[in-house]
């Protein structure tokens, strides 16, 4: 067969040198031409996904919505809310927290056998201790100068549980909520750590709010639930 002439030759060097090697003005993020048979397709540009948009917020006003998240600011950034506008209203939150001890961790509470002694009294202070830094345990939360914080529990021998219930109120421009949480949170973990010696399956469960009154969203309530009634004190 005839040999091809010096050009055809050139030419199909030239043809496989540009396929080998990209063009050096080519960019990131453009298309590629794949050197695999049948498969010289462009490959579409790979770009990050969006990030999620967040709805903008002035911490400094209300927000308009009571479903906006007040402690994300217009960037998105973590905010503590500014009160300075709100008016000082009587506040007041309970919440409730139950603890299930079991047999034998209850019936040690009950009669008073429990290594560490008054366990009730115990979670009782420790509640109210909790409830008054609940500004440097919950990072966004307000210092607030309370008026009052009660820490009551209620004995439930059908279950071998304890029902804790907690309440914080103040005179102030945002509300106590949290206090309340807190105070019942702490009081339970105390029942647990004076428990745990008769027993390492103790659970806590059930904590929320109950109620809150005061500011702009006045009164609310939880819907009833289990024995989540209100404190019989003791």
């Amino acid at each position: 067969s005839p040999s091809p002439s010096p050009s055809t030759s050139l030419a199909s060097a030239d043809s496989r040198s540009l396929l080998a090697c990209p063009s050096k003005s080519a960019q990131p993020g453009t298309a590629s031409i794949s050197l695999a048979k049948g498969s010289a397709q462009p490959s579409p540009s790979s770009s990050p996904p969006s990030a999620p948009q967040l709805q903008p917020f002035n911490a400094s006003q209300p927000p308009e919505s009571p479903h906006v998240l007040t402690h994300i600011d217009e960037s998105g950034n973590a905010s503590m809310v500014n009160v300075s506008h709100k008016p000082s209203t009587p506040r007041s939150a309970t919440a409730t927290a139950t603890v299930l001890l079991g047999h034998d961790a209850y019936t040690a509470l009950a009669q008073g056998q429990t290594t560490k002694g008054d366990v009730l009294a115990v979670s009782r202070v420790a509640g109210i201790l909790a409830a008054k830094r609940t500004s440097e345990l919950i990072p966004l939360c307000h210092p607030l100068l309370l008026s009052h914080v009660s820490v009551d529990f209620e004995l439930k021998p059908e279950t071998n549980a304890v029902v804790i219930f907690s309440t914080a109120s103040c005179a102030g421009g945002t509300g106590v909520e949290m206090e309340a949480m807190t105070a019942a949170s702490v009081s339970a973990l105390t029942v647990y750590d004076m428990c745990k010696a008769a027993s390492k399956s103790i659970e806590i469960t059930e904590l929320r709010l109950l109620s809150k009154s005061g500011g702009k969203s006045g009164e609310w309530r939880a819907q009833p639930r289990g024995d989540a009634h209100g404190p019989t004190k003791s």
